[in-house]
């Protein structure tokens, strides 16, 4: 084993990317390429460490499976932090099989935790929560701990289970400091902001405040009648309405809420569903056929009555109705939630998050660069999107053990 190698190898698991690149800077082997491109992920020039993870998975002989598989796993991680959700997850995949037919257990479950964490950021949760489900990541390194973890609290904070959220991010933020990496550290403490910032308000009778993570929690499992416009559904005790294909449904029951317990003025309500300034008779007509289809939408959770001024809402069970809301909403507000994350995202793989097309995002990027609520990074197909200004990158790539076939 190359003494040098072993040295820089030890120097990137201990988050220590310059003195690994002091070992090994000036050499082109393969070996040393790997080690190069993981030191120039951790000091923030992305570009360059995939142009060396790549010349290195080149250089490994066909022999050496572990080595060549052990640098799709940092590529992929590269193209995570870039928001490069187009990246081929099959060659992750196939690396992970790789890895896991060798007994490279710590980098196999690695690859494991990317692959959850992409699934994550695209909304496929069941598939992430299926991967991860029966792991047991006590016998693995702190750093391939902390991966898991924060894998393991993004679908808990998507699925409102705060206290299963809290206790992995403990487990994290513990296994970061037996790590001693302050990188890693800063990145589960990024993570934990989630559970003290808020997530949604609370409209109710008049008034608004907002609520942290927690209390949405609470709130969804209380007996109130909930509309949801972070979701566009309407809750209820566990039973859900979907109503996020039918806006104009959603845009009617949020204002009947929002008026809640006093009743809506057919003004109000043509104003919010159908953006009529000046209504006339056929807006008058329409409105009564759209409270016809809520009505038999929402039947099993409250009726829904004609007054002298408009409509009002009487739920059959809940004591209280109430609306759930994002934090902040404006035009191009879910584009703008992607972008909170302070990571630097293609507009082709906010395309793929939202579930829109390319075209729609890019529209909705350049309004916002224009209002100076992000800023482009880069040019032509390397371009990317943030809030400003730009934040550091924390995260620690992870290649333990040595490089050559072994």
């Amino acid at each position: 084993m190359d003494s040098l190698i072993t040295a820089a190898g030890r120097a990137l698991a201990a988050g220590d990317p310059l003195g690994a690149l002091k070992r090994v800077a000036l050499r082109d082997d393969a070996p040393a390429l790997a080690l190069r491109g993981i030191a120039m992920a951790q000091l923030g020039d992305l570009e360059r460490a995939k142009a060396l993870l790549k010349s290195a998975a080149r250089a490994f002989s066909p022999k050496e499976a572990v080595a060549r598989a052990r640098c799709v796993v940092a590529e992929a991680e590269i193209a995570l932090v870039s928001r490069d959700l187009g990246w081929p997850q099959k060659a992750l995949r196939t690396a992970r099989a790789t890895l896991q037919g060798h007994g490279d257990r710590v980098n196999a479950a690695y690859a494991g935790s990317l692959e959850a964490r992409r699934l994550i950021l695209i909304g496929r949760l069941d598939e992430a929560e299926r991967l991860l489900a029966g792991f047991d990541p006590t016998p693995l390194p702190p750093v391939a701990r902390v991966a898991h973890e924060l894998a393991a609290a993004g679908i808990a904070v998507r699925r409102l289970r705060t206290k299963a959220a809290r206790a992995a991010l403990g487990r994290a933020a513990l296994a970061a400091y037996e790590a001693n990496i302050p990188a890693l550290t800063t990145e589960v403490e990024n993570a934990s902001l989630v559970l003290k910032m808020p997530a949604a308000r609370l409209i109710a009778q008049g008034s608004e405040r907002l609520l942290l993570l927690e209390e949405v929690e609470a709130l969804l499992a209380s007996q109130a009648l909930v509309v949801d416009a972070c979701r566009n559904v309407v809750r209820e005790a566990g039973a859900v309405v979907q109503l996020a294909t039918r806006p104009v449904l959603f845009a009617l029951a949020r204002t009947l809420a929002e008026a809640w317990p006093a009743d809506a003025s057919r003004e109000a309500l043509l104003r919010r569903a159908f953006r009529a300034r000046h209504a006339d008779e056929s807006h008058r007509a329409r409105l009564r056929v759209e409270m016809g289809r809520l009505r038999a939408e929402l039947g099993a959770f409250a009726e829904i009555n004609a007054t002298a001024q408009g409509f009002e809402l009487a739920p059959r069970r809940a004591r209280e109705v109430v609306v759930l809301a994002p934090p902040v909403e404006e035009e191009h507000g879910a584009v703008l939630a992607f972008l909170a994350d302070g990571e630097s995202w293609s507009s082709s793989a906010l395309a793929i998050a939202l579930g829109a097309s390319a075209r729609t995002v890019q529209r909705a990027l350049e309004e916002l660069s224009g209002q100076h609520k992000v800023q482009p990074v880069g040019r032509g197909r390397a371009r990317r999107w943030m809030t400003p200004p730009m934040p550091a990158f924390p995260t620690v790539l992870l290649l333990p053990g040595p490089l050559p076939s072994d």
